[in-house]
């Protein structure tokens, strides 16, 4: 991760008070599996001595987990085409995004947000 993650999360603006955000249930689910994955690594942190079975987490709990990140690829990939519709809705330029996205060229923005949106409507057709 980058130095400047605390300036990012400085930068980003709070959802108003009594208004949720558009893509709220997205965010939630998020924070949700992120709280539950953390649970998992914490009670599993340093217990087991190495090889075999920790103590923290049942097989359940792991298989569980493994679960969690197609979701959440999923729920990331609509939250960033969302914020993207959004920039170039307010009139920013590909080579903006492609900035704030840490990419060199505009040409790559769209590209990546090209296959977004096309992953995410092979998931909604059921074709992934």
């Amino acid at each position: 991760m980058s130095d400047d993650t605390e300036t990012t999360a400085g930068r980003r603006p709070a959802t108003p008070a009594g208004r949720p955000s558009a893509d709220g249930a997205l965010a939630e689910g998020l924070l949700r599996d992120v709280a539950f994955l953390e649970g998992l690594l914490a009670g599993t942190a340093g217990v087991g001595g190495g090889a075999g079975r920790s103590r923290g987490a049942s097989d359940e709990d792991v298989a569980a987990a493994l679960g969690v990140f197609e979701g959440m690829r999923t729920a990331l990939d609509r939250l960033e085409a969302h914020v993207v519709i959004e920039a170039r809705r307010r009139g920013m330029e590909w080579r903006e995004i492609a900035g704030h996205q840490g990419m060199k060229s505009s040409q790559a923005a769209s590209q990546r947000y090209q296959r977004l949106v096309t992953r995410l409507e092979e998931i909604r057709q059921g074709i992934r």
